[in-house]
């Protein structure tokens, strides 16, 4: 089997992963920030790494999965502008912040368990972390690569830039990032126009705050993650994951305060997912094209044709690549949703198949093909590709098309709890399994009435009940070994 490779976004090639501690893997991924409804380009981050998570898993490495819940210090501009955005909410709704973190936490792992990923090993917030921030900041203080100002401190980029890369994620040149940044015009206490919070001064009427070094106030959006990962994951780790977005400041930031506190780079492998577009228009509040996962699956949107099904839209977001842009229309969702219906009804399919002395498949090396889609990189297009390949021999198997030996059967059968089930974390809907069950009762009853029809010599209800099936969309076939059916 070939070994797994990754596109690293540090150096912008795939490279073989190499993990740090084997078996142990430690990945970090950046969580939801808890003060409004999760929306659908964190669902396919969260996704995208539940499928990484379960794969690392599924070929034997131990991972500690480390996700944290982002519920302080988030304000509304990424260089420390503005409210506080759970205080904003808490003041408008009349209730503690806290209140605010907990429904929406609530709200996040209930949109998570109906899209079947796993929960991660580690989730931290960063209100539980406030004494580990401060801890990281004194030394980053200590170094030499910040400073406080009116009880606010703040981390010295232009500084740091004398020794390290500071733009080597986005491989953007300090003086490019400097160029996009306006001028302070001694308007603002920084004294360089990229530097950014590391602890902010709480105002008299901020309502979360805690109490420091530099007085009273909240830690900045950037120190929690650096400071999490550090403490479940150690200096340097595995894989730190999240969405594009999060590239340019977020993690850039994250780099440079961790390389400035201990020297070294805190990742071996980062990973981004691409972003989200409804019918080409780039998905955003804005843009009035934006819609929640409970909108998704209730159809109550004015963009959407109907609701989707969880698994349905799960599939749909799989069979494009993590690193591509995922592009949102009804006819997508409708073609996914027919092919996550077929994948389903193959399996319903394969429980019944029989063994041949005999096979016309290859079956071990479909079973081969599937691990080199997933071990280039996550590519479940490809996989996914392959899965359909299993779908037609299992079709035309019970078509009397193609032949396969119980071995063969056997296989394919791990080939979906592998992949369908346990890597791609696919699962049939609950109330179509019910239908299903209860399908399957009725079809069987009016199978056995026609068998007795037929040992009745009663031809005339026996072909009844078979055109009366074939209306209802199910085809039935009488075999040496007896009938069967499809839809």
């Amino acid at each position: 089997m070939q070994p797994l490779v990754i596109y690293n976004t540090l150096s912008r090639t795939k490279e073989e992963f190499r993990p740090l501690n084997p078996p142990l893997v430690g990945m970090y991924v950046c969580g939801p920030t808890v003060y409004s409804d999760v929306h659908l380009g964190n669902c396919r981050t969260f996704i995208s790494f539940d499928l990484i998570y379960r794969y690392l898993v599924h070929l034997g490495f131990k991972v500690r999965y480390v996700r944290n819940i982002t519920d302080a210090g988030h304000l509304e501009g990424d260089r420390d502008e503005g409210d506080d955005k759970f205080a904003k909410k808490a003041k408008l709704e009349q209730i503690e912040p806290m209140e605010v973190v907990q429904r929406y936490t609530v709200g996040f792992h209930n949109i998570m368990r109906e899209f079947n990923t796993l929960p991660p090993s580690i989730e931290p917030t960063a209100t539980g972390h406030i004494c580990e921030q401060i801890e990281m900041i004194k030394e980053i203080m200590a170094r030499g690569f910040a400073y406080e100002m009116g009880g606010t401190v703040y981390f010295d980029v232009e500084k740091y830039s004398r020794e390290y890369n500071y733009g080597q994620l986005t491989n953007r040149k300090l003086e490019e990032l400097l160029e996009g940044t306006r001028d302070l015009h001694g308007q603002d206490e920084k004294r360089g126009r990229l530097d950014f919070a590391l602890w902010i001064a709480a105002k008299p009427e901020t309502l979360m705050r805690w109490p420091s070094p530099w007085g009273w106030g909240f830690p900045g959006w950037h120190i929690e993650c650096s400071a999490m990962s550090r403490k479940y994951l150690g200096d340097t780790f595995d894989i730190h994951g999240g969405g594009m977005d999060l590239q340019a400041t977020h993690h850039t930031n994250e780099i440079a305060q961790s390389r400035a506190c201990y020297h070294s780079a805190p990742v071996n492998y980062w990973m981004h997912t691409n972003m989200l577009t409804v019918n080409g228009t780039r998905m955003s509040k804005t843009a009035g094209n934006g819609f929640t996962p409970q909108e998704l699956f209730t159809g109550n949107h004015p963009l959407l044709e109907k609701g989707y099904a969880p698994m349905a839209v799960k599939f749909f977001m799989l069979q494009t690549h993590y690193r591509s842009t995922l592009d949102f229309s009804n006819e997508a969702l409708q073609a996914s949703e027919k092919g996550f219906e077929k994948l389903m009804n193959s399996y319903a399919t394969l429980q019944s198949l029989k063994g041949s002395p005999n096979s016309s498949e290859n079956i071990e090396a479909l079973h081969s093909k599937c691990y080199e889609a997933m071990n280039d990189d996550f590519n479940t297009p490809v996989l996914i590709a392959h899965l359909f390949d299993a779908v037609r021999i299992i079709n035309s198997t019970a078509d009397n098309k193609a032949s396969l030996t119980q071995n063969d059967i056997d296989l394919l059968k791990k080939l979906y709890n592998d992949f369908v089930f346990d890597v791609l974390g696919l699962k049939t809907e609950e109330a179509n399994s019910k239908l299903s069950h209860a399908l399957d009762n009725v079809v069987a009853l009016l199978l056995e009435m026609r068998s007795k029809a037929k040992s009745e010599k009663n031809f005339n209800l026996s072909d009844e009940i078979r055109d009366k099936l074939l209306t209802a969309g199910l085809q039935i076939k009488d075999t040496k070994e007896g009938t069967t059916w499809k839809i």
